[in-house]
């Protein structure tokens, strides 16, 4: 089943469940989906990765967004946030544990040769292709950067 379809079923179910937070955060998905296919030069349909991007776009803006209210001291807007970006991770892949992601590293490095930063784009197109979506590109990156000055 396609995220759209799963997204569609969900909605449905939010609706008769009267769950707030849950239909809310439905709609922001296929929202962006809706949006993401009638972009202009946009595929027929979405692909896997394309849809798992799409879902870490709307998980990043709702971290940036509890930031930002935290800051503001707006703990109620905060919540609503934190509540949608709940919704929004349960349809995300597992993310990679800290070992996992190391391994993966390791074998990029091993598997390209990587001596310094300037192999760095080599090892992460390697790591960021394997992990799709399961690791952030920030946690990736710093991580790299540790093993390749080390």
């Amino acid at each position: 089943m396609s995220l759209k379809d799963r997204i569609t079923q969900d909605m449905k179910e939010a609706m008769k469940a009267k769950d707030k937070v849950r239909l809310e955060s439905v709609r922001a998905i296929k929202s962006a989906i809706m949006l993401a296919e009638t972009e202009k030069g946009a595929a027929a349909g979405m692909s896997e990765g394309d849809e798992i991007k799409l879902l870490q776009k709307l998980q990043k803006q709702r971290k940036d967004s509890i930031a930002m209210y935290k800051e503001q001291g707006r703990e109620d807007l905060a919540s609503e946030e934190a509540a949608q970006l709940t919704v929004i991770e349960g349809y995300l892949p597992e993310p990679l544990s800290e070992e996992e992601l190391a391994a993966m590293v390791d074998e990029a490095i091993a598997r390209t040769g990587a001596s310094g930063m300037g192999d760095m784009g080599k090892v992460m197109g390697i790591v960021n292709a394997r992990a799709a979506g399961r690791a952030e590109g920030k946690v990736v990156a710093d991580l790299v950067k540790a093993k390749l000055n080390s």
